[in-house]
């Protein structure tokens, strides 16, 4: 049984990462190592653990050490450090109303390479700078439901492992497999060692697929068009909630496909584009 601990102070140094550190904090807590992020509820945490995600600490209601969080501790070491309270002291300590009462902090793990997780994928998604973690989680969720082998996200893409992200997901962000295409270097994400789209394209070709950009433009082909489907592997690129894919990536892709619209409606939001495109593309 891990280490149960009530919480007494509410300035404890222990729960820092839940009360006081922001997403970027987060990423860069323990550098030089891979930093930290927050799981919440039983399925996230649980989906994480299911990954080889290594658990800091947890932080739960203290009613649901014997029900809900009762798997995840069962899985946990002796000296794992589990903080309890009352929903309102939990609420208090993380600014906001806890989903099923339960937070796990976890250890960040080195993001893999662009080919070792695309070797044997059929259909993976690119996801180019969204920026919303709400519509990246919702496009994992869809990814994972719909078979999508990976995804791949462009430097200036919002983080699939914040909270907000992770909690939409309902913890698929742990299931797809996922890196960073277009950097130098995937152990840091900036603008400055950002190549995308040029060389990402190039390195996805090179990679054996064709691209799919998902785009409204003058030659686009519907995404029911029979030659895209046929395509023995295919990345789908879904851009900017605002802008779209950006049109140096969409000059360079094999296919620019769009989703037929009605009743003057030009477009979907992106995570509902992504779960039409995943359903039709991969079938």
């Amino acid at each position: 049984m891990p280490h149960i601990i009530p919480i007494t102070d509410l300035n404890m140094p222990e729960l820092l990462p839940y009360a006081h550190l922001d997403e970027n904090q987060l990423r860069h807590y323990y550098e030089p190592q891979t930093g930290i992020f927050i799981a919440e509820s039983p399925n996230a945490i649980l989906r994480a653990m299911d990954a080889g995600y290594e658990p800091i600490s947890l932080l739960l209601e203290t009613k649901y050490l014997t029900t809900e969080a009762a798997p995840i501790l069962s899985r946990c070491g002796e000296t794992l450090p589990v903080y309890t309270s009352t929903l309102s002291v939990l609420s208090g300590i993380t600014g906001y109303h806890l989903t099923r009462g339960i937070l796990g902090a976890f250890r960040r793990t080195p993001l893999p390479a662009v080919e070792d997780i695309v070797r044997n994928a059929r259909r993976i998604a690119v996801l180019e700078d969204i920026e919303n973690p709400t519509n990246v989680g919702a496009i994992f969720r869809s990814a994972a439901a719909l078979s999508i082998d990976a995804v791949l996200l462009t430097p200036a893409c919002s983080d699939p492992l914040y909270r907000r992200s992770i909690r939409v997901s309902v913890g698929t962000v742990f299931q797809i497999p996922w890196t960073y295409i277009g950097l130098s270097d995937t152990r840091r994400k900036t603008q400055q060692e950002a190549v995308w789209p040029e060389k990402g394209i190039a390195a996805l070709h090179h990679l054996g697929f064709r691209t799919a950009a998902m785009a409204l433009c003058d030659r686009t082909v519907p995404i029911d068009d029979p030659s895209v489907r046929a395509e023995r592997r295919l990345a789908i690129l879904l851009g900017n909630e605002g802008s779209g894919l950006l049109p140096q990536t969409i000059a360079l892709s094999d296919y620019t496909v769009k989703i037929p619209m009605s009743h003057g409606v030009d477009s979907l939001n992106v995570a509902a584009a992504s779960a039409v495109a995943f359903w039709q593309l991969t079938r």
